[in-house]
């Protein structure tokens, strides 16, 4: 089972849900709680039966988009230079193609990495770098594939790059700040909160939020604390996201949340346990969005049961991860 970042008060439903389906038997490599969703099976949808994200077009959610966080010790121009080229470059289309061909075709991790850095000319144009850097890559595909990706980004501007499998936050972070990772792929809004309860407490006053300018300022007020250095944010985001079927969208012209208030069917909403109680999920869509339900379907966080769910009908809205690997595109 891989370890994957919290998604905003999900970790805990969700790898118990992810063990429970291992435990029947299951690939292991199903949705636990950071990014991008669990694998789906090459081909196993049609193109009526994928399912799209609508967009957040009223910011329900907390932003979680992808930046370097890097040891102020080696912190020179040369390395935030290469890195925030990789920033400037990526996008949240990108980041589903990439886990796509890791999580569905089942490509390794660094030759996606070298295969996108080629595409986008990243490996061009930077250089003076020198010195030994150990990047950080946590045990999900995605981790792993950024961490190869500054890994290659570094190379080409002239460091000696290599990439060290990590497991959880709660063991990289202080690896970070000792030094024996010098970078390490995050997101914005969940290493905010990470460093926000361990500076604070457990019950501090949330720092992130929908707006990604004051959130990564929170950031870097909190990593400063700590000899650590955040980059640029780029435009990928890994955050929880509402999906339909592609069928449904088209159907409904539906391409952000803020068009469902205009469906006039019945609505079911599917996600994990806790979602009639959070929020960011159900009580979110009503506030912010004015939405309404017909009823609730208690499933999974962006896994299996609830991609089942939407693809059979039975519900018409369901919680994923925007950078899902099996998501389509409107």
């Amino acid at each position: 089972m891989r370890t994957r970042r919290t998604s905003l008060g999900l970790m805990a439903v969700t790898l118990s849900l992810a063990a429970a389906t291992a435990a029947c038997g299951s690939s292991s490599s199903g949705t636990t709680s950071h990014a991008s969703g669990s694998a789906a099976p090459a081909g196993a949808s049609s193109a009526g039966d994928e399912l799209v994200v609508l967009a957040d077009d009223q910011h329900l959610q907390t932003v979680d988009n992808v930046l370097p966080v890097v040891s102020t010790k080696v912190a020179s121009g040369a390395l935030t230079t290469a890195l925030d080229n990789v920033s400037k470059a990526l996008t949240t289309a990108d980041l589903v193609a990439l886990n796509k061909q890791a999580d569905v075709e089942r490509k390794n991790p660094a030759t996606i990495a070298k295969t996108y850095a080629d595409s986008k000319k990243l490996l061009t144009g930077v250089s003076g770098g020198k010195g030994t850097v150990v990047v950080g890559a946590a045990n999900f595909s995605e981790s792993q594939i950024l961490g190869n990706l500054y890994a290659e980004a570094l190379k080409a501007a002239g460091f000696d790059a290599s990439v060290k499998p990590v497991t959880n936050r709660e063991v990289y972070e202080p690896a970070l700040e000792r030094g024996e990772i010098q970078v390490m792929p995050e997101y914005a809004g969940t290493l905010t909160e990470f460093l926000n309860k361990k500076l604070n407490g457990p019950n501090a006053t949330a720092l992130a939020s929908s707006d990604l300018t004051a959130t990564v300022t929170a950031l870097r007020g909190l990593t400063d604390k700590k000899g650590l250095k955040v980059l640029e944010p780029s435009q990928a985001a890994d955050q929880n996201a509402f999906a339909v079927t592609k069928t449904f969208a088209t159907a409904n012209n539906l391409k952000t949340l803020s068009d469902l208030k205009n469906y006039k069917g019945k609505l079911v909403l599917g996600g994990p346990p806790e979602c009639p109680t959070r929020s960011f999920c159900q009580p979110g869509l009503e506030k912010t969005y004015g939405l309404s339900f017909a009823s609730f379907a208690s499933l999974d966080a962006g896994g299996p049961l609830t991609k089942a769910a939407l693809k059979a009908g039975k519900v018409q809205l369901g919680l994923v991860f925007s950078s899902d690997g099996s998501l389509g595109t409107l």
